[in-house]
């Protein structure tokens, strides 16, 4: 860790300054604007955002870097999908029966920004940079199983039962399905931070990191990037009601919000994986990736599901033809990706064509 910038020479806390002053610079100006804003304070807030991404992305990688993989990569997956179901949770509250299809806009948009998006901008990165990159496949394999299965329950098979008429879940159903994702997180979990911690370990890839932080360092870090993502957060949904107004203004469906949202709260750990991709550490990349998609799913659905049981709200879980299909070509083509070991440029460049494709018929259905 490069001992300038920010420096509290008493306590020995080494951080760059912007990373300190963004997120306090975010929740100042949370503290003076309101829920409705002026074009050019929303247009401000917008600025504000995109540095206290840039900062959480940071803090991330020093708490990261302290604690060593995969404990790193766990801690901002979680971290990131707990203010992430903080934030559905909030929205749903406000907005009722109307908000009964955001947990599934929300969560089948991250996933396909994910799976699509971050991994094949890590693909391409890595590819272009180094022609292959290696990962080991047991922690890849493990990963997309649980994916896979946890994706499929929430998200499809709603569409299929039928104890209710429409893509929704009975109550019993929805406590079923919310148990079973949350025993699938937790076993993924186990497997990647205990049983089988050597699976999610690089192998292969130069570490171009220095010396570790010290303890008080990365604490500092870890409190600053609970503030930042906090941040992160509420100024997006402070910025939902401008976002959708832009996004109804276009004529787009009311669903390319949830994307819009899914994206800003995806760019900590986005960022995070493509800067390992770039340091051709593409298992670090993939654990964020992988580690995140579960996370949001596993961790929302049960959230979202104990919403709805004491509220009363009807949650539409299942997603159109269209979604399934792209959903189903993403996980294939993910797992056709990774089953040689290695990488190349032409995965990076057919995921982020299925990427593509998802955003264009999202706009034009």
């Amino acid at each position: 860790m490069q001992q300038k910038g920010f420096l509290f020479r008493r306590f020995k806390i080494a951080l760059p300054m912007w990373t300190i002053l963004c997120p306090l610079i975010g929740l100042l100006l949370l503290l003076m604007t309101g829920k409705e804003n002026s074009g050019w304070v929303n247009g401000l807030l917008g600025i504000v955002l995109i540095t206290v991404v840039l900062s959480a992305v940071h803090h991330a990688e020093v708490v990261a870097h302290k604690v060593g993989e995969p404990y790193g990569t766990l801690i901002l997956a979680l971290a990131i999908t707990i203010i992430e179901v903080s934030l559905i949770v909030t929205i749903m509250l406000t907005e009722g029966e109307q908000g009964s299809t955001l947990a599934r806009d929300t969560v089948f948009a991250a996933i396909m920004l994910i799976l699509t998006g971050i991994i094949g901008l890590c693909l391409l990165v890595g590819g272009y940079r180094f022609k292959e990159q290696v990962f080991v496949k047991q922690g890849v394999s493990a990963s997309l199983v649980a994916l896979t299965a946890i994706t499929i329950l929430t998200l499809v098979l709603p569409n299929y039962t039928t104890s209710t008429p429409g893509p929704v879940y009975t109550t019993s159903q929805l406590i079923f399905v919310a148990i079973v994702s949350l025993v699938l997180y937790l076993g993924f979990v186990a497997v990647q931070a205990v049983r089988h911690r050597e699976y999610f370990l690089p192998k292969g890839e130069k570490d171009t990191h220095a010396e570790p932080p010290n303890t008080v360092t990365a604490v500092s870090s870890l409190l600053f990037l609970l503030l930042a993502l906090a941040v992160v957060v509420i100024l997006s949904k402070n910025l939902s009601p401008a976002i959708e107004n832009i996004v109804v203004s276009m004529g787009a469906p009311k669903s390319l919000v949830g994307i819009i949202i899914a994206t800003v709260i995806l760019l900590p750990e986005g960022l995070a994986a493509i800067r390992a991709a770039r340091r051709n550490r593409l298992q670090t990349s993939l654990n964020l990736a992988l580690g995140s998609a579960l996370a949001s799913i596993g961790l929302t659905i049960p959230a979202v599901a104990i919403v709805g049981y004491f509220t009363g709200f009807h949650i539409t879980l299942g997603i159109d033809t269209k979604s399934t299909l792209l959903l189903i070509l993403s996980l294939f083509t993910i797992s056709i990706s990774f089953g040689a070991g290695r990488t190349n440029i032409l995965q990076g460049i057919v995921l982020l064509v299925i990427l593509a494709t998802y955003l264009f018929t999202t706009i034009v259905p």
